[in-house]
């Protein structure tokens, strides 16, 4: 080996030759199925390195190989190599490096942050035991972070006091507090308005200074390009493209890649559909609302009524109390002060919530496919239109035999939406419905969405962090100003 090679094998913290995935022989694909393949691409000390493509493409199983936490159903194929070390996907090869060589930042913070632990605690846990930090120095550190993302006031805080969004930053700054060598950050934007995408932006490219290398997965195409760095795309478990990532997203050669540009939202036409529905009488509205968590006030006299067959959209940052909003109009929290009307004669289940982290929504130890039929049966209705939603959905009905943690993010939010669909609810807050979908595949969602809703005059709240999104897909807009509901101009 020459000098050379020696020196690139030495800085290289990365390296992935042929990556192979495969489901393994199962009762529901007794042939079994190959869910990515030859996959090859390094990383070095102080690169960035972002994957995007549509939903089920295979980029977190990617991510979950080089980790060594593949489910037991998968097998992986071909080299994966951290820090000069082979591992090929192995946990027991793998693991020891956790926290000190490679971390990840998972796409569902819910499941990885401790419910019974103060965020600032679990913060400078992170630099106590994944970075060898004495306590004062990893509490100094947990400050810091929680600072550059906004949440300088959220470290006492428990988990279920902040928001999707909040949780997600406060996971940021988890992953953050290591000196790992490779950081894998698993859609870190996901459900963030754009100021909360900066800061994450800004303090992920930080530690690139400091010779970190990052590997990055998200559909937001714009934070791949203030990441900078490569990019690569992948469609159907395989990678069609690759290179700078300002050439291919300014000028992409591949067919594919050029679709997944021009589906942005602010592309988009209008999907607001007519009303078909005769009834236009309000469904839900909710009167001089407040809401508080311990001392904070997160709702003020927050007023809004939607009618059958209207959507509307409530914007705003991060915390600023629009989840908390839904979540008082489906029932799912009494408001302190006011009152929410809800139409009377329907049963509450036919008021609806699309969760921002579905995977808290499923029973982790069912399969789809049986956890829906249960609910179809509970309310003895018609398991017939499970197939209607699932070509509306685009997607394959083998992913019902599948456990929740063996199928993609963006697939798991669609499979909550046609479970919610299939339970004709009159009213559906849809929390971040697509914020794990890529760009074509969410368009086609939300048309498919708004369309269902026009059909059946179920009204429809959607929380959004994305303007262009709501303003397509929505009749109204509603925005937070200073903790007051304003119409949004």
């Amino acid at each position: 080996m020459n000098m050379r090679e020696a020196t690139h094998d030495t800085d290289t913290v990365l390296r992935v030759q042929d990556l192979g995935i495969a489901l393994l022989p199962c009762p529901a694909a007794p042939a079994g199925r190959t869910l990515l393949q030859g996959c090859s691409f390094a990383l070095r000390a102080g690169e960035r390195l972002t994957l995007v493509g549509e939903s089920g493409a295979g980029k977190s199983l990617l991510a979950q190989a080089i980790m060594g936490t593949l489910p037991d159903v998968m097998r992986a194929t071909g080299r994966v190599q951290l820090v000069g070390r082979d591992t090929d996907g192995q946990r027991h090869l793998t693991q020891p490096l956790w926290g000190r060589q490679v971390v990840m930042l998972p796409q569902e913070p819910w499941s990885a942050l401790n419910p019974v632990m103060r965020l600032r605690t679990q913060v400078a846990e992170a630099g106590r035991f994944g970075a060898g930090h004495g306590w004062a120095t990893a509490f100094q550190k947990a400050d810091q972070h929680l600072s550059a993302l906004g949440l300088a006031h959220a470290g006492r805080q428990w988990l279920h006091q902040v928001s999707g969004g909040m949780a997600q930053r406060v996971g940021i700054a988890c992953a953050s507090q290591s000196d790992a060598r490779l950081l894998i950050a698993d859609e870190p934007t996901k459900g963030l308005d754009a100021g909360a995408c900066e800061q994450v932006a800004l303090l992920l490219a930080s530690a690139q200074q400091q010779g970190q290398a990052l590997l990055t997965i998200t559909h937001d195409l714009d934070l791949a390009l203030r990441l900078g760095g490569r990019v690569a795309v992948m469609r159907q478990g395989t990678i069609v493209e690759t290179g700078d990532v300002t050439t291919v997203l300014n000028a992409p050669r591949h067919t594919y890649t050029q679709k997944l540009v021009s589906a942005q939202p602010r592309h988009w036409p209008s999907l607001v559909q007519p009303r078909q529905a005769t009834d236009s009488g309000v469904v839900v509205a909710a009167n001089r609302v407040a809401v508080r968590f311990g001392d904070r006030a997160v709702l003020e006299g927050a007023s809004l009524a939607v009618a059958a067959g209207e959507s509307v959209a409530v914007v705003g940052p991060s915390g600023c109390g629009k989840t908390t909003l839904g979540n008082v109009l489906v029932g799912a929290l009494q408001p302190h002060q006011g009152s929410v009307q809800r139409r009377e004669g329907v049963p509450s289940w036919r008021f609806q919530k699309l969760y921002q982290d579905p995977v808290a929504s499923f029973a982790p130890g069912q399969t789809i496919r049986r956890g829906i039929n249960d609910l179809l049966r509970l309310h003895r209705l018609d398991a017939g239109r499970i197939c209607g939603w699932l070509q509306r959905l685009r997607l394959p009905d083998g992913l019902l035999d599948r456990l929740p943690s063996e199928v993609s993010g963006g697939e798991l939010q669609r499979l909550a939406m046609l479970r919610a669909m299939l339970l004709q609810p009159v009213f559906v807050f849809a929390d971040e419905p697509t914020s794990r979908l890529d760009a074509l595949t969410q368009r086609d969602t939300m048309a498919a969405l708004c369309e269902a809703m026009a059909e059946s005059g179920c009204a429809m709240l959607l929380v959004s962090h994305d303007p262009d999104l709501a303003r397509q897909s929505t009749q109204g807009q509603w925005r937070f100003v200073r903790g007051q509901l304003q119409p949004a101009d």
